[in-house]
């Protein structure tokens, strides 16, 4: 049998691009998103590049957050098993602090963090019960540094991975592997309204690279390593003059 990966935002831009890498390597795809027409678009994708993997799909939108522990344990019968989680789904919606926005502030954590956390807490449950798993979530390089009108998707990035981090120290020693992810601009819906990307790189790219560091077990890792690797140093350092004018 092979081994099957659970993908949340998996209709679209980093999960649907990683479903389809995976099940390239030989993956079974345990795929949840709130566009359950765009999940069957994507399995007839499968099909036609005669990648013969399974696929079970659900319908899923992460805040309905008890719902999310349903269809976790739901696909898991279903595909006779999860090897790997990768909490994916997010927004980007943009708003600045004090402006009349805290809607869009509150909905980005809703889905970012709390909706990963959930995701993240069904995963870790059911690996612990099983004795073993590995547990993938995405976080950016804007967890490392507050930017303007991006206050609340910056604060929900960096919440994940330090509770993917937490998730790491209870799980030592029980077999459990825990990967954060940071990238850079992967181009998706997420962020091709922005007028500058730097550094971008192609959905078909960033999930290559995604895949490869899921298979490797890493710890934590830029995507792609270069230059985020050094930019997340030097966002770390820059002055709050320089930040505020991004």
């Amino acid at each position: 049998m092979p081994e099957t990966i659970f993908i949340t935002g998996a209709s679209s831009g980093i999960g649907r691009a990683v479903a389809l890498e995976m099940a390239g390597r030989g993956y079974g795809l345990a795929l949840a998103a709130r566009r359950v027409d765009a999940l069957e678009e994507l399995q007839e994708e499968i099909r036609t590049r005669d990648i013969a993997v399974p696929v079970a799909t659900r319908a899923l939108d992460v805040t309905a957050y008890d719902r999310v522990f349903e269809v976790f344990g739901e696909l898991a019968d279903e595909s006779g098993g999860i090897d790997i989680a990768f909490a994916n789904a997010g927004i980007a919606l943009g708003e600045r602090v004090g402006r009349g926005e805290f809607a869009r502030a509150r909905q980005s954590v809703a889905v970012n963090l709390l909706g990963a956390m959930a995701t993240i807490d069904a995963a870790a449950a059911y690996f612990l019960d099983k004795g073993g798993g590995h547990v993938v979530g995405v976080s950016s390089v804007a967890a490392l540094r507050g930017m303007p009108k991006s206050s609340s998707y910056c604060a929900s990035k960096a919440g994940i991975a330090v509770y993917l981090e937490a998730l790491r120290a209870e799980a030592l020693r029980k077999n459990i592997h825990v990967t954060v992810l940071y990238p850079g601009y992967i181009d998706t819906p997420l962020n091709n309204m922005l007028p500058n990307r730097p550094f971008l790189i192609s959905v078909e790219k960033g999930s290559q690279i995604i895949a490869d560091l899921i298979e490797k077990k890493a710890k934590s890792a830029f995507v792609p390593c270069w230059p985020w690797a050094l930019m997340g140093r030097l966002l770390k350092i820059l002055p709050t003059r320089v930040i505020a004018r991004m």
